[in-house]
Parts: C-alpha cells; structure tokens; sequence
C-alpha cells in the first residue's frame, strides 16, 4: 500500500525531543482496515517513507486519543529537509511486509 499526504511537524507532548507528522484521518482508516491483525508491538506498522529526497524506514505508531498514524521524523531528516515545528510537509509512504 503507497500512500502520499501533506502534514505539519509537531513535538510529541510526552517527549519534546521527539518530533513526529500525523497521517490523516481517511489515511489512517485504510491503514487500519488492510493492516487488521497485522500490526507488530504497540500497533506499530513497518513502512519506507520518503520526503524531499530523503528515503528512510522506519515504523508508524497509533495514537490512542486522535486515531490517527504517526510517522517519527528523526533529527537526520529534519536537518535535511529543513523541518522544524509547524513546518508543512509532504510524505509518501509504502506500508513494508503487505
């Protein structure tokens, strides 16, 4: 499953070191659906993402409270697209291992 949607930065409010993108709402339903008993520890799903020219893989995450996906920026991506807090961005994804 490939998917591409636009986001804003923001620091996860349990650790502000961590800054994460949310996938919205209709995105994170059809995640759901195709990934039903699929998921790996803490609901997590193995994805390759991409933004700019910066390709990496990592996991998504769940958020309990928004039901929304999250995908992690690290500092290295953030550094090599310029992303700080609020930035505005666009990200592809490929759900791995589907």
């Amino acid at each position: 499953m490939r998917l591409s949607f636009k986001g804003v930065a923001y620091r996860w409010s349990k650790n502000p070191a961590i800054f994460l993108v949310s996938i919205p709402l209709e995105l994170s339903e059809e995640i759901r659906e195709v990934s039903a008993g699929l998921t790996n520890g803490f609901g997590s799903l193995r994805v390759e993402a991409r933004i700019g020219q910066s390709i990496w893989r990592t996991s998504i995450f769940p958020d309990s409270t928004s039901g929304l996906f999250d995908l992690p920026l690290k500092a290295e991506i953030r550094k090599a697209n310029q992303i700080s807090e609020g930035s505005s961005i666009s990200v592809s994804l490929e759900l791995i291992d589907f």
